[in-house]
């Protein structure tokens, strides 16, 4: 326990004795005067808090963080942890050709459907895209109809689906229907023999117009294979494999739906240097009309061709030491061939003769294929082009 002296000098420092003597404005100064101080700590120490690492983010900062930003377009590249979450996505080269292919299937396709359904049929693309087909498979809303289709030069299989309200709109207008807009009333119900049927005529002439549509690039000829209305039974490729994705919207009127191409890689792979050009009958920096003019001027050239008897290696003390006179042995008889050279390109042979008082030579064999070819350019023109 604490002794006199020192409960007197807790007293002292705690300021009881003021307190104790009556002197109270001491004591609340004193009370004052460690508030303020503990306040001014507080302060301090709060202060350190938001200034450093610990300091509380806001929402829009969390946000950022993550990658979520409700505001940005869908074409907006991701970033934070939402980048990595959909870091499965297929981002795969641009194939500009197969965008003006579609192109002209859309063009094709309006003409084609207006004829079948006699009304006021509008295709449009909406999209191209890629997409992994398991991810697509998922994505599918149904009911809907997935036909199966092989490309047939190509020997393998691509899907086309078509979705519930293009297809009753169609029935529709086939049927005589109601004309009038609003959503159609998807019913959940099997499609019957009759829209089935109507649905297959509908997909052969898409099929029909997107061979058409390939014809300036390629011949190939899409076959209907089956139909099926479970996306299970539609599988074609791995769920993991990356597929190009076309998303078709058929108007008619105030109704329609949308078809949807999807094409694996694997099964376009056979045509991708033709679908890497960017317009039709490019030909990687090709000029028919140049090599033309080019040809032209080299037959006109006027070349020296030299006729080599023969060759031997002498030492150099052997040619420095030749005197007028001397005699250098050829292993050569005067039927051997001698060997037509164009500066270090030797052409073909020949058998020397002679047409009155000129020395002549006659050749007896084709002339040497070229070591050099175009593709020798090309590679030159690539490399100049990755400078």
């Amino acid at each position: 326990m604490a002794g006199p002296n020192d409960q007197d000098k807790l007293a002292e420092d705690w300021g009881l004795d003021d307190v104790q003597n009556g002197s109270e404005p001491a004591g609340e100064t004193s009370a004052a005067d460690a508030a303020a101080e503990w306040a001014a700590m507080i302060d301090a120490q709060a202060g350190a808090v938001n200034d450093g690492v610990d300091r509380v983010l806001n929402q829009d900062e969390i946000d950022n963080l993550l990658g979520f930003d409700s505001s940005a377009a869908s074409n907006v590249e991701l970033t934070g942890v939402q980048a990595l979450i959909n870091s499965a996505l297929v981002s795969y080269e641009r194939l500009p050709m197969l965008e003006i292919v579609f192109d002209r299937l859309v063009r094709l396709a309006t003409v084609s459907l207006r004829n079948f359904t006699s009304d006021n049929v509008e295709v449009t693309m909406e999209a191209i895209s890629s997409v992994r087909f398991g991810d697509y498979l998922n994505s599918i809303p149904l009911p809907a109809i997935l036909s199966v289709i092989k490309a047939e030069e190509w020997e393998n299989y691509g899907l086309l689906t078509v979705d519930s309200n293009l297809i009753y709109s169609m029935i529709d207008v086939l049927l005589g229907g109601r004309r009038t807009g609003g959503n159609v009333r998807v019913e959940g119900r099997p499609y019957t023999t009759i829209e089935m049927a109507l649905a297959r005529k509908m997909i052969d002439i898409i099929l029909e117009d997107t061979h058409r549509a390939f014809e300036p690039v390629t011949q190939v000829h899409f076959k209907l294979e089956r139909i099926e209305t479970n996306p299970r039974f539609a599988a074609i490729t791995r769920p993991a494999n990356a597929a190009i994705l076309i998303e078709l919207r058929i108007e008619m009127d105030d109704r329609g739906g949308k078809v949807e191409i999807l094409l694996p890689y694997a099964t376009i792979e056979p045509i991708r240097e033709q679908l890497l050009q960017m317009f039709m009958g490019e030909k990687f920096g090709r000029d028919a009309t140049w090599e033309g003019h080019l040809a032209t001027e080299i037959y006109a050239a006027d070349v020296e061709v030299e006729a080599v008897l023969h060759e031997q290696d002498l030492s150099l003390s052997r040619v420095l030491g030749l005197k007028p006179g001397d005699t250098i042995m050829f292993e050569r008889s005067p039927n051997d061939p001698v060997r037509l050279r164009c500066g270090d390109v030797d052409l073909t042979e020949a058998i020397m003769g002679h047409i009155g008082n000129h020395v002549s030579v006659r050749a007896i064999r084709p002339l040497n294929p070229p070591k050099v070819t175009m593709a020798a350019f090309e590679a030159i023109d690539e490399k100049m082009e990755g400078r």
